[in-house]
């Protein structure tokens, strides 16, 4: 009957509805107001794609981007800011976080823990940060922030940096924001490739 029908679409669509936003993490799109001064790694070996959203142990959904990279090589301030966080936690490993303009925020995780040569996880602050760091501190883009680890869970995998995007406390897809930058430095390093 017509109004079995009715029914039937209504329940159909709010299954459907219901599966997505269980599926989907919020805000997974970029927008073009913030835009990263430098690619959060100076290793040019560095590589990333996007695994926004894929699954993690516990039903957790990976709320950012790993970039791959040597361990110990630099991770550098986005863009201008202040570190409003220098912390150690068991999932997040060694980790900072640089407030920037209009709400956002830059997270760079999974930091080094380790002495230089060993996978000892005995370096302390001292592997993670750079001297002179502190929370309040104003950084500039380009400023080492930390090192390249596998700090936290990351431990015993592939060095990376875990980097996150926020806006108003909610996570934003990081990945288009990482290409374009990655993008904007690799020609740079050609130029000054040319210019050599």
């Amino acid at each position: 009957s017509p109004m079995s029908r009715t029914r039937l679409t209504t329940l159909v669509s709010l299954v459907g509805f219901l599966l997505l936003s269980v599926a989907t993490p919020p805000l997974a799109v970029a927008g073009d107001d913030f835009e990263l001064v430098y690619f959060p790694h100076e290793d040019t070996g560095s590589t990333f794609s996007n695994d926004w959203g894929d699954t993690r142990p516990g039903g957790r959904r990976h709320m950012g981007t790993d970039i791959m990279a040597e361990k110990h090589s630099a991770v550098v301030a986005v863009a201008d800011g202040f570190i409003t966080a220098m912390k150690h936690s068991p999932r997040s490993g060694y980790h900072v976080r640089i407030e920037h303009q209009d709400g956002w925020e830059s997270w760079y995780m999974h930091l080094n823990n380790d002495n230089f040569g060993t996978d000892d996880g005995a370096a302390g602050d001292e592997g993670a940060f750079p001297p002179g760091l502190a929370v309040g501190t104003f950084v500039s883009a380009g400023t080492v922030v930390g090192y390249v680890g596998d700090s936290g869970n990351a431990e015993g995998g592939s060095s990376h940096t875990h980097f996150e995007l926020h806006n108003g406390r909610q996570a934003v897809n990081p990945y288009p924001y990482l290409a374009d930058a990655y993008e904007r430095w690799i020609r740079v390093m050609d130029l000054a490739d040319v210019l050599r």
